[in-house]
């Protein structure tokens, strides 16, 4: 593996680990915002000594809920960009199992032509994608539209959706990788060895199961 293709695969590890990261925080930060001023409410009532004290920290924490309709967009928008992002890690580490077990399905005479087909309908579908995603995000730059609740970070939809072309673009990249891969017999599907065999002995064991009188 050269240099250049540990640090890809570093960036993106690195990317889906931030994505994930941020994506629980916001919705933590929002979920202990939303709950939290009624806790102080609560000692108000029952502390006259610390009652203005609770009520302005209740009152501050209520106000910041408010505030914060913002983190439900921005959540979704993260994980639009942990799912593209996501869905070129699984290329790489061979997660696409249920075309893995179609193809190992095929006498091994075969089993290299189909994985080939398979592989190249999905670098067409992804090649298809990337253009025309590619088309919709330009159309959205045109448009200038302000993305809901966060255009008062500045945001566009463009920007939001701009992980389409990008997340289709690298999974082309990958599905490259592993046609090139089985080419030079490298590998014989798309890299779920282990999960696609534990799956056909399964199957195969409760056939052999249901022949036993």
């Amino acid at each position: 593996m050269s240099a250049v293709t540990r640090l890809w695969c570093r960036l993106e590890e690195a990317l889906v680990a931030f994505l994930l990261a941020v994506m629980t925080l916001i919705t933590f930060v929002y979920v202990v915002v939303n709950n939290v001023y009624a806790v102080f409410y609560y000692l108000a009532d029952r502390s006259a000594f610390l009652e203005e004290p609770l009520l302005a920290m209740g009152d501050g924490l209520l106000f910041v809920s408010q505030e914060m309709t913002w983190s439900i967009a921005l959540t979704k928008a993260v994980f639009g960009w942990l799912i593209f992002i996501g869905l070129a890690w699984g290329v790489r580490i061979g997660a696409h199992l249920g075309v893995d077990l179609l193809v190992k399905t095929f006498p091994p005479a075969l089993r290299k032509a189909v994985a080939l087909l398979a592989v190249g309908i999905c670098i067409f579908y992804c090649g298809l994608m990337t253009y025309s995603s590619q088309q919709w995000v330009a159309a959205l730059m045109n448009a200038n539209i302000g993305a809901e609740d966060l255009d008062r970070f500045g945001l566009r939809q463009w920007h939001i959706v701009m992980i389409v072309p990008i997340g289709f673009a690298l999974m082309l990249i990958r599905f490259v990788e592993v046609f090139l891969r089985i080419l030079r017999n490298e590998q014989s599907g798309f890299g779920g060895h282990s999960e696609a065999e534990d799956a056909l002995r399964l199957v195969d064991g409760q056939h052999g199961t249901e022949r036993q009188p």
